[in-house]
């Protein structure tokens, strides 16, 4: 009375990488190109995918195995339901993201063969045609916007840096399809923090061929493609690169207590370089002149003292640059709020402005104007009104 147990005969796994790709190209054929059905049939085949994880992405990009080291089909089976093998358009692509997305959350391990294929794809560029990599493009947007499970932006990004990739021009390109793409779902912030991810937020001209490599050939590439954000962003970006510059520049200058009409001059220079609007240039010397202060005073009155002789000492800078009314108010909106955002200065701010009054840096038109108009309530003091008498 015993039972005979008979083994279910197992279809053999196959077990090179030709096998393996002509099983997953047939499953792609058997459901025609349905991706839900192809996703169910991959999920209970007897596929070795950690083996084969690179392969399985070949067919996915390209409809079947290619080449070793390159992008160019293999022989063996194919199939035409490919990312390369339909229209570069979003609504057609976006179906082979979610597909992989499920994919990858039933395999997480898939991950790294995902970025093995995709860092290879992307190195070779040239040997796709401009529609495929126009495609490969609206497809990296896509695997962004939708989170695709763990894709570092580093493995897009930095295989893209390639010398003779950029020089043809084919990276500016292809990023530019990318921006666009990945624009239309997200905002200008969460493209640049997968820039800043993918490292290549503080180079973005890396990408430009070096006879367009300047901010200008940025700003009308970039203005051209009607990513005006990108542009205003970039300027913003280098505005604030010179400002800091200048800052740093000054700040050794004052420190080291070199001769005024050394400092006029370098502020002079970095205006002219750096194309600074005047306002800008009036709030750096007052921080930088305040930067500067040994504060180390054990109280209130010696900390005062140093303030005032900083400020007895630079006065002359000051008045170099604030040349008009408009000039000397921001001035004060600036000492103002220092003196009411700083405890060490908080009770200074009649004083400060005494001095410079003293020292001709502000004329008693401005002070008169302040008084009336004060349009910062923070730090306006009661006693605002005694150094007017």
């Amino acid at each position: 009375g015993t039972r005979i147990k008979t083994r279910k005969r197992n279809i053999a796994a196959p077990l090179d990488p030709a096998a393996f790709s002509d099983a997953v190209v047939q499953i792609y054929l058997d459901n025609a190109g349905d991706l839900e059905l192809i996703a169910k049939s991959l999920e209970s085949a007897d596929l070795n995918f950690s083996r084969y994880g690179d392969t399985f992405f070949e067919v996915v990009f390209t409809g079947g195995r290619t080449q070793p080291g390159t992008t160019k089909p293999d022989e063996g089976e194919r199939h035409p339901y490919s990312i390369i093998d339909c229209e570069p358009t979003r609504e057609l692509i976006l179906p082979s993201v979610i597909y992989i997305q499920k994919i990858l959350r039933r395999k997480p391990f898939l991950i790294k063969n995902l970025e093995n294929v995709m860092r290879r794809f992307l190195q070779s560029l040239e040997l796709f045609e401009e529609n495929e990599r126009k495609k490969l493009a609206i497809f990296t947007a896509l695997a962004f916007s939708q989170k695709l499970s763990g894709l570092p932006p580093e493995t897009v990004f930095q295989p893209l840096l390639k010398d003779n990739l950029v020089a043809k021009g084919l990276v500016l390109s292809f990023i530019t399809d990318f921006f666009k793409e990945y624009l239309i779902d997200n905002s200008l912030d969460d493209l640049i923090s997968i820039l800043k991810r993918g490292k290549v937020e503080e180079n973005l001209l890396d990408f430009f061929p070096s006879a367009k490599r300047s901010p200008e050939g940025f700003s009308e590439h970039f203005t051209k493609e009607g990513l005006v954000p990108l542009v205003e962003y970039n300027e913003k970006k280098i505005f604030e690169v010179k400002l800091k510059d200048m800052k740093s520049a000054l700040t050794t200058q004052i420190t080291e207590e070199v001769d005024i009409s050394e400092v006029i001059e370098t502020v002079k220079q970095r205006v002219k370089d750096a194309k600074l609007p005047d306002i800008e240039v009036v709030r750096i010397l007052w921080d930088v002149i305040m930067d500067a202060v040994q504060w180390s005073g054990k109280n209130q009155q010696q900390n005062a003292n140093a303030a005032l002789r900083q400020v007895k000492t630079w006065a002359t800078l000051l008045n170099t640059f604030c040349t008009n009314g408009k000039l000397e108010l921001e001035l004060m909106y600036k000492v103002q709020m220092q003196c009411y955002e700083d405890a060490k200065l908080m009770k200074l701010f009649p004083e400060i402005v005494r001095s410079l009054y003293e020292q001709d840096v502000l004329a008693e038109d401005t002070i008169l104007h302040w008084f009336r108009k004060g349009t910062n309530p923070k730090g306006r003091y009661a006693s605002s009104f005694h150094f007017l008498h």
